[in-house]
C-alpha cells in the first residue's frame, strides 16, 4: 500500500455509527470491531504495510481508550515506520497530520514529541523541532536521545555568544549608560532593533523612556525575551514585535516615529548582520529626522542611533594557527605527491571573487589563539562610519573599493589581516573589540591565500583592496610589495604618483600577486577544517603504517614498503600490476573504503601501498576532481582510486559489501568530530563495517579512549551560562536563557583556554570498535585531587587506536581536532587529597560524563 491519506480522516464515534438501542448490543458490537481492527493491524505489520496499519490503530485507540497502555509500544513502532515511508514520498503534510493525530492520543509522549522533533529539524524547522525536544525532556529528564537532540538545536537557535555578552558587564553597563544619557536628554521613544533577551529595551525603559518597542526576527528569541520582559514587570511597557525592522510599517506596528534606535546587530566584522541595511530602513521609515547641524533643538524632536559610529582597525599578523588551517603547507603528505597537482583554497578566499553572498572572514579571539600571533604591521584605521548620517550609510554600497597599503614593521609570515573596530555609542561612551582588550568580541580574520611568496621583511609594504558590499567589510587582493620598489598605494582615489612608466613597471613586477588566475591548475575550495586535516602530518603517517601492516599481513608474499612515488620499487610495481589488471587478472587484490567525512587523501595513501582498490567516500565533484588530478600525479592505475557513492544504488546504505563475492580489508571510519564530540551513530556503523571485514581485515581506529581531567575555568563558566543577576545589571535574565544552555562546550583549544588544572588527566572509557565485548555502557573512575579550587569542567580528548602500535592524540598541538569540556552546573570546592567520583555514560555514541555526589 502507498499509503492512507489522513487529512480528511474522520474519527469514528461509536454513538454515532452504531444503531443498536441495546447498549450491550452496542457494547458487544465495539469490542468485536476493536478486535478484528487489532488482528489487521498486526497482518499490515507483518507484511510492512505500515499506513494501513497505522489507520487500523487510529481506529482502536478512539474505540478503545482504554487499550492505549497496552498498545502504546506498537502503535508508536508503527507511527515511526509510517512516518519513515511518508517521508521517503515526500508527503510532508501527511506526515506532520500523522505526528499530530499521534499526541491528540498521548499528548505527555516523549518519544513521540522527541521523534516529532527529529522530523522538523531535518526539514530546517529548528524553531518548531526545539519545542517538541524541550517538552520531551520536560516530560523525561533522562530520555538520553531528546536531550542530546535539544543540547544540539539549541546551539542554532541560541548561539553562545548570547552568554558570553550578557556576562559581560562592562558591556552591559556601557550600553546603559549612553541609553540613559540619550533618554535624559529628551529621548522618550525608543525602538530596539534585534533585541535579542530584550537587555536594550529594559535599560531604556528603566532610563525613563516613555514609549518602548523591540523587534525580534527568531522565534525562540522572542518567545525568550517575552518570557524576559514579562520577569521583568516590563510587559506592559515594552511592545515586543515579532518581526524583521524592516517589515515593520506606522501605525500598523509602531504608531508614530520613534526618536531613539538602539540596535547591537553587529558581528566581528561590524557590517555582517546587517546594521547597514536596517538602519538605511529606520531612517527612511521609523526614526524622526536627524538633528540639523549648528540647530539647538530638544532631543526629543529628532531621531538618533545607539552606536552613532563606529571605527574599523586592521593590521597585518604572521599565525601559524590561521596558516594551518588556510594553506596548505606541505608538497607531499605522506609519501603522496600535492606538489603542482591542484591548488587549495578556503572559503574565504573563494568568497572574494564570487557573485554569491559568502562571509569573507571567519573569526578568532586572537587572545587565545593557540601559538599566539605576532604583528607585522601597526594597527591602521580602515575606515569610519556613522551611523546617524542617512547618506553616508547608503553611499558605502555603492562606495568603489579602495587600495589600503600598511608599512611593515616586523619581518615575518604574512598569514592574515584582522580587523576589529571600535563602537561609538555616543560622544562618551564607546566599545573596542582589540585583541589587547578584555572583551567578549572575536575578532574578524581574512586569511591570505594565493601568493608566490608569503615572507615580508621590515620596510615591505602590504596591499589591499577595501569595499562594503553584500553587507559585509571585504578586504581583498591581499599582496606585498618589497621595499625596493617604494611604490605608494595609499590614495583612496586608486591615482598612482608614480615618476615613469619604469617605476611602474618594476613595482608591478615586485607585486606578490595570486597565483590564481593560472588556468591550467585546477581549484578546489575546502573548509578551513579540511585543510588543517590535510596539514596534519602525524594523521596521515599513522595511517600509512597502520594500512601497511595490514595489507602486508594480508599479503605477506609482497613487499609493500618498497614503493616510491613513482610507483617503482623492488616490490610491487604500480605500472606491472595495472597491465595485468588490463588482461583481465585481478592478483590479490585487497579492498579498501574510507568513510570518514569531507576531503580525505586516505585512499591516495592506500592505494601506494600496492594492489589495492581503494574507494573514496568524498560527495562533491570538486573534491573528486582534486582527488583523481593527485591520484593522477602520482603515476596510479586509473582503477586503484574509486568513488565509493557512484558505486551505490541507495546513497543512504554506504556500508555494504564491495562486491557481491568481495569482503573489505580495511573500512576507515570517522570516530571524532573535528568540534572534538564522537560522530553520532559511530558504533552503530562498527556493528555493521565488522560484518563486512574477511578474515584479518580491520575497522579504523580499532579503538578509541577517552581521557580527561577537573580544572577550574571561569571562562567556561562564563561561555555556558548567565551568572545571575549581577552581570545583566540587577535585570532577570538567567534563568530564561539559561534553559538553553549546554552541558558540553566545543571546538576548545586546552592549550590556550584559561584553566587550573586539578586533577592529573585519567581514562575515562573504551570504545571497542572491533570488540564491542570490552565495551560498556557506564564506568565509574575515581579521580584524585592535585590542587585545592573549584571543579568547574571536565575538559576530554582522545587516544585514537588504529592499532596496538599506532595511536592519535587529539588533543597534540599539531592534531586538526579540536576539543570540549562538560561544564557543571554548580562549582565543586575541593582540597588536595580529596576524591571524586566520575560517572561516565555511553549511549548511542554520545558520551555524559557527570561527578557522582
Amino acid at each position: 500500500m502507498e499509503g492512507a491519506v489522513f487529512t480528511s480522516f474522520k474519527m469514528p464515534n461509536s454513538n454515532a455509527k452504531l444503531h443498536s438501542n441495546h447498549r450491550g448490543g452496542r457494547e458487544a458490537s465495539r469490542r468485536e470491531l476493536v478486535s478484528r481492527s487489532l488482528q489487521s493491524a498486526q497482518h499490515c505489520l507483518e507484511n510492512q504495510d505500515f499506513g494501513t496499519a497505522y489507520a487500523h490503530y487510529l481506529l482502536v485507540l478512539n474505540l478503545a481508550p482504554e487499550l492505549k497502555t497496552t498498545v502504546k509500544e506498537t502503535f508508536q513502532f508503527t507511527l515511526f515506520k509510517w512516518a519513515e515511508e511518508l517521508d521517503s514520498l515526500a508527503r510532508i503534510q501527511d506526515l506532520f497530520n500523522c505526528y499530530e493525530q499521534a499526541l491528540e492520543l498521548y499528548p505527555n509522549d516523549e518519544v513521540i514529541c522527541n521523534s516529532m522533533g527529529e522530523h522538523l529539524f531535518r526539514m530546517g524547522f529548528r524553531d518548531e523541532a526545539a519545542g517538541y525536544f524541550h517538552k520531551a525532556v520536560k516530560l523525561n529528564p533522562d530520555f538520553a536521545d531528546a536531550k542530546e537532540n535539544f543540547y544540539r538545536v539549541a546551539n542554532w537557535l541560541v548561539e553562545r555568544w548570547h552568554f558570553i555578552m550578557l556576562n559581560d558587564a562592562k558591556r552591559n553597563l556601557t550600553y546603559l549608560r549612553a541609553i540613559e544619557s540619550a533618554v535624559l536628554s529628551g529621548s522618550k521613544s525608543v525602538l530596539d532593533i534585534g533585541t535579542g533577551t530584550g537587555i536594550l529595551s529594559m535599560f531604556a525603559k528603566k532610563a525613563g523612556a516613555s514609549f518602548v518597542y523591540a523587534c525580534e526576527l527568531s522565534k525562540t528569541m522572542y518567545e525568550l525575551a517575552r518570557d524576559v520582559v514579562a520577569a521583568n514587570n516590563m510587559e506592559r511597557e515594552i511592545k515586543l514585535l515579532h518581526l524583521k525592522s524592516l517589515d515593520i510599517e506606522i501605525p500598523k506596528h509602531i504608531p508614530e516615529r520613534v526618536s531613539l534606535v538602539v540596535t547591537e546587530t553587529v558581528d566581528a566584522g561590524l557590517f555582517g548582520e546587517g546594521i547597514v541595511e536596517s538602519l538605511i530602513h529606520a531612517w527612511e521609515h521609523l526614526l524622526l529626522q536627524p538633528k540639523p547641524k549648528n540647530q539647538d533643538i530638544s532631543a526629543g524632536d529628532y531621531g538618533r542611533v545607539i552606536p552613532a559610529s563606529a571605527t574599523i582597525f586592521g593590521m597585518a599578523v604572521e599565525c601559524k594557527e590561521i596558516r594551518r588551517h588556510h594553506r596548505v603547507g606541505m608538497q607531499e603528505v605522506a609519501g603522496v605527491c600535492l606538489s603542482n597537482s591542484v591548488q587549495f583554497f578556503s572559503p574565504t578566499y573563494a568568497a572574494a571573487g564570487s557573485e554569491e553572498t559568502v562571509e569573507p572572514y571567519t573569526t578568532e579571539k586572537l587572545s587565545r589563539i593557540p601559538g599566539g600571533y605576532r604583528a607585522l604591521t601597526e594597527p591602521c584605521q580602515v575606515m569610519t562610519v556613522d551611523f546617524n548620517d542617512l547618506q553616508e550609510l547608503k553611499s558605502l554600497a555603492d562606495r568603489k573599493p579602495w587600495k589600503l597599503s600598511l608599512p611593515v614593521t616586523e619581518g615575518g609570515i604574512l598569514d592574515a589581516v584582522v580587523v576589529w573596530f571600535v563602537l561609538q555609542l555616543d560622544d562618551e561612551h564607546s566599545l573596542s573589540t582589540s585583541p589587547s582588550e578584555e572583551t567578549c568580541w572575536e575578532q574578524a580574520v581574512y586569511p591570505v591565500q594565493g601568493l608566490l611568496d608569503y615572507s615580508v621583511k621590515t620596510g615591505d609594504t602590504v596591499m589591499m583592496e577595501v569595499c562594503c558590499q553584500d553587507c559585509y567589510l571585504k578586504i581583498q587582493k591581499i599582496s606585498s610589495l618589497p621595499s625596493e620598489c617604494g611604490m605608494d598605494f595609499s590614495d583612496r582615489d586608486n591615482t598612482l604618483s608614480l615618476g615613469n612608466e619604469a617605476e611602474l613597471c618594476h613595482a608591478l613586477a615586485g607585486l606578490q600577486t595570486s597565483t590564481k588566475q593560472d588556468g591550467s591548475t585546477p581549484v578546489c575550495v575546502l573548509e578551513s577544517t579540511e585543510i588543517a586535516l590535510l596539514n596534519d602530518v602525524a594523521y596521515h603517517e599513522c595511517f600509512k603504517a597502520a594500512m601497511s601492516k595490514v595489507l602486508l599481513s594480508l599479503n605477506p608474499s609482497k613487499d609493500l614498503h618498497s614503493m616510491d612515488v613513482d610507483g617503482h620499487g623492488s616490490g610491487i610495481n604500480l605500472q606491472e600490476h595495472q597491465n595485468k589488471s588490463s588482461l583481465g587478472v585481478d592478483p590479490d587484490v585487497l579492498y579498501i573504503l574510507d568513510v570518514s567525512e569531507g576531503f580525505s587523501i586516505l585512499p591516495i595513501i592506500a592505494g601506494k601501498l600496492g594492489p589495492v582498490r581503494a574507494y573514496s567516500s568524498v560527495e562533491k565533484e570538486q573534491h573528486q576532481a582534486a582527488l583523481q588530478v593527485i591520484a593522477e600525479a602520482n603515476h596510479f592505475p586509473k582503477e586503484t582510486l574509486e568513488f565509493w557513492l557512484s558505486h551505490l544504488e541507495e546513497e543512504s546504505v554506504v556500508l555494504q559489501r564491495p562486491k557481491s563475492d568481495k569482503l573489505w580489508s580495511i573500512i576507515i571510519l570517522d570516530v571524532i568530530e573535528t568540534s572534538g564530540l564522537i560522530q553520532q551513530e559511530v558504533m552503530e556503523k562498527a556493528a555493521i563495517s565488522r560484518c563486512l571485514l574477511h578474515s584479518g581485515g580491520k575497522i579504523f581506529p580499532q579503538y578509541v579512549l577517552v581521557y580527561g581531567m577537573l580544572v577550574e575555568s571561569e571562562s567556561l563558566l562564563l561561555e555556558s551560562a548567565v551568572q545571575g543577576t549581577e552581570p545583566t545589571l540587577g535585570f532577570n535574565i538567567a534563568p530564561f536563557i539559561n534553559q538553553f544552555k549546554v552541558p558540553v562546550r566545543v571546538y576548545l583549544d586546552l592549550s590556550t583556554l584559561p584553566c587550573v588544572p586539578l586533577s592529573k588527566p585519567a581514562e575515562l572509557l573504551r570504545l571497542d570498535l572491533m570488540n564491542p565485548l570490552l565495551n560498556s555502557p557506564s564506568r565509574e573512575v575515581k579521580i584524585q585531587i592535585r590542587k585545592s579550587g573549584r571543579v568547574t569542567a571536565i575538559p576530554f580528548w582522545y587516544h585514537i587506536h588504529l592499532d596496538e602500535d599506532h595511536s592519535l592524540n587529539t588533543s597534540d598541538e599539531s592534531s586538526h581536532w579540536k576539543q570540549a569540556a562538560v561544564v557543571l552546573d554548580e562549582p565543586i570546592p575541593v582540597q588536595v587529597g580529596d576524591e571524586l567520583v566520575l560517572d561516565v555514560q555511553h549511549h548511542k555514541s554520545n558520551i555524559s560524563i557527570s561527578v557522582k555526589r
